[in-house]
């Protein structure tokens, strides 16, 4: 029988891991939760106080409704196009193939500032008009390599046989996604859906550059109000940020069964 255990070495570089990766999201829950009307670490006193004051401040709710608006919007377009664009680059060999799967996960490794950037250079040349629609736009290019990512890497793991027995005794198309390939690639599809809800709702760089007065999304509000002051009430801001996303991870878990091991798998 093999041991199971892990050896010390390798769970204290673990330990060491999960204190950085931790340690930077519980200091703000902390000092958000200190009653004194400055920033305090370790907190003085506890209080709630500054979570009303952000749930109840109407510049934070709107800029709340734009980030949930803007993050809705672009996750169900980068799957939209992710899905078909994964199951073309895994199932299909094509000429120029390497080529579309370099452009496609070309913002994973161009500079969001740049791309951003360049986004908003293109959009004036276009003349395009609508800071929500260049918003959209902008976030979907981000989110569309996590979406080809996650579903390419579930798509692999699926068994292309089932497929084509599914074709041969007469499915359609639609059949054989929805009967065959769907229940397959789900737990990745959940995942990029995740990756892409995130990587949208926390975007700074690209709303940096294509927001407006009236669409200014979270982050953006954020940065701002560091500007103008600096009270617990930030700490409990980017504590509510830290919490959303972890809520994310939970309901997908517990309300949709899809479990954590398996989105990370």
């Amino acid at each position: 029988m093999t041991d199971a255990r892990i050896p010390l070495p390798l769970l204290a570089v673990v330990l060491a891991l999960l204190v950085v990766i931790v340690a930077p999201l519980a200091v703000p829950v902390a000092m958000s939760i200190s009653d004194t009307p400055y920033i305090a670490f370790p907190p003085e006193g506890f209080t709630l106080e500054w979570y009303v004051n952000v749930l109840t401040d109407p510049e934070a709710q709107a800029a709340l409704v734009v980030s949930l608006k803007l993050a809705l919007a672009s996750t169900l377009a980068a799957l939209a196009l992710g899905i078909p664009c994964a199951m073309a680059l895994v199932r299909l060999r094509f000429p120029g193939r390497g080529a579309v799967l370099a452009l496609v996960l070309g913002p994973l490794v161009v500079p969001l500032i740049v791309t951003g950037v360049g986004l908003l250079q293109f959009f004036s040349l276009l003349g395009l008009r609508g800071a929500f629609l260049q918003l959209w736009i902008g976030h979907t290019v981000v989110c569309l390599p996590y979406v080809v990512r996650s579903v390419s890497g579930a798509l692999t793991t699926a068994d292309p046989t089932q497929e084509d027995a599914a074709r041969v005794l007469g499915a359609g198309p639609v059949q054989v996604f929805l009967r065959v390939i769907w229940p397959q690639i789900r737990h990745g599809v959940a995942a990029a859906a995740i990756f892409a809800f995130i990587i949208s709702f926390d975007d700074f760089a690209i709303s940096m550059w294509l927001s407006d007065a009236r669409n200014f999304p979270l982050p953006l509000y954020l940065y701002a109000a560091i500007q103008r002051f600096f009270d617990p009430s930030i700490a409990a801001l980017s504590a509510l940020m830290v919490f959303f996303a972890l809520g994310l991870v939970l309901l997908l878990e517990k309300g949709l069964g899809i479990g954590v091991r398996r989105i990370a798998g």
